[in-house]
């Protein structure tokens, strides 16, 4: 899940805590459990997979599954004997609670800007004890970046010089994160549009996710629309933008929700696929 339709925070990793955040020079923890998707795929990122020892049904790493991400069946996490439990999320504040109550670390974080992810990344790895693993995804994820928006760079250029750019080139994109009602993504996503190349006149970085009136969205006449409902995959019918009857005129696409909404190193890979839809419809 992870979705950033349920975070509401902002500033320099918002929410961010750990009982294990400063303990960069301790040993490496052993077992860990992992109540978020994005805990799950940071830390097998990093490397450190082999040190997961249960996850939700939601995550993708082949583990011990302790129940859901908002129902984490807590005998199942006791057998698995955690030196560390990760949860994520302002949805996952009473259990964090509630686990600390239960006598175990935990860490938790709540990113909701681009930034905040990229701390969380550090966050996790001093958590578990690997602070050198998180520096380098951290460096590896804003090389990335930059190579995503120096593309996006050229690509402007390259329109101004030949005449077809306007006075603001970078295409319109609305990314949704809900259809029923219609959600504009907020958190992470504006800023994730814009180093791909792209305008997102929806919602403030760190903003929440919010329902959206098509007025609003046709008043903005976007470019493309990125579907990325929470929980769907990429199991969403593109024609449900066109059965919706807006007036727009805008390329539909349909991503795998994960990499738009897991604060994750895979939201890294969801910018770069993000400015390959706009690299070829330039």
């Amino acid at each position: 899940m992870d979705s950033s339709r349920t975070a509401d925070t902002g500033g320099s990793l918002a929410g961010a805590d750990s009982a294990r955040s400063e303990r960069v020079d301790a040993a490496p923890v052993e077992r860990v459990v992992s109540l978020a998707p994005s805990a799950t795929a940071t830390l097998s990122a990093m490397g450190v997979g082999d040190a997961v020892v249960g996850v939700t049904a939601h995550c993708t790493l082949d583990r011990p599954v302790v129940g859901g991400w908002l129902n984490p069946d807590y005998d199942r996490l006791a057998d698995l004997d955690p030196d560390l439990v990760c949860t994520a999320d302002a949805l996952q504040v009473e259990i964090r609670d509630d686990l600390r109550e239960r006598g175990y670390d935990v860490c938790h974080v709540e990113p909701a800007t681009l930034e905040d992810v990229l701390g969380s990344f550090a966050t996790l790895a001093r958590a578990v004890g690997w602070p050198e693993a998180g520096d380098r995804l951290v460096a590896d994820a804003r090389e990335r970046l930059a190579a995503v928006r120096e593309r996006a760079e050229g690509r402007r250029s390259v329109r101004a010089e030949s005449g077809s750019g306007e006075e603001n080139p970078r295409p319109v994109v609305y990314c949704e994160e809900w259809g029923d009602p219609p959600m504009a993504a907020g958190n992470w996503v504006p800023e994730a549009v814009e180093a791909a190349g792209g305008r997102y006149p929806f919602c403030d970085p760190g903003g929440r996710s919010h329902e959206i009136a098509r007025e609003r969205i046709e008043a903005a006449d976007p470019d493309h629309v990125v579907v990325h409902h929470c929980g769907r995959g990429d199991r969403v019918a593109p024609d449900l933008i066109e059965e919706r009857d807006w007036d727009i005129d805008a390329a539909v696409h349909v991503l795998d929700d994960d990499l738009l909404n897991q604060p994750s190193p895979t939201l890294i890979d969801g910018i770069e696929t993000l400015a390959e839809l706009f690299d070829d419809a330039s």
